[in-house]
């Protein structure tokens, strides 16, 4: 996955290196979860299990191989690029130790960062709200928060 901009000063200067080390030397071009290959088109069905072409079989999201019963459905097989890029295991840029490094393909890495990316998709909401509140006109404030009073209700009280 690119980094930001605002993120790179987080990475050491040596990260395309060390990258690559990771993904291409210690992983030899496949993900670590779910040894999906580098730079390859893998049919997949959608759920993890996915086509090995080089061992003929049928794999799923832990790279185990399996058996599916039946034909798989021609309509339900999809195809994808596959990409390794090196996660921080720890979701810490700073802490660049090989044990906290691994090669995943975007599928893994995406599952991997799920939690992450919730929380972050939570923190950019509450931050928009909390500067509207700080820089938003109080009247409009008052006219988005009304509740429409039901006419049939105003009509017996006054």
């Amino acid at each position: 996955m690119p980094i930001r901009a605002e993120n790179r000063w987080l990475y050491p200067i040596d990260w395309p290196q060390l990258s690559q080390a990771i993904r291409f030397g210690r992983a030899a071009a496949r993900c670590e979860r779910c040894r999906r290959p580098h730079r390859r088109h893998v049919a997949h069905l959608g759920d993890g299990r996915w086509w090995d072409g080089a061992a003929q079989r049928w794999r799923d999201g832990d790279g185990r191989c399996v058996g599916l019963r039946g034909a798989a459905p021609l309509a339900a097989v999809r195809t994808t690029y596959v990409v390794l890029a090196c996660a921080h295991l720890d979701h810490d840029p700073g802490n660049n130790r090989p044990a906290n490094l691994a090669a995943l393909c975007q599928r893994c890495h995406m599952l991997h960062d799920a939690a992450e990316h919730r929380w972050q998709r939570w923190w950019n909401g509450f931050r928009r709200r909390a500067i509207r509140d700080l820089f938003e006109d109080p009247r409009l404030t008052r006219r988005r928060l009304a509740v429409p009073v039901d006419m049939s209700i105003r009509r017996r009280v006054g």
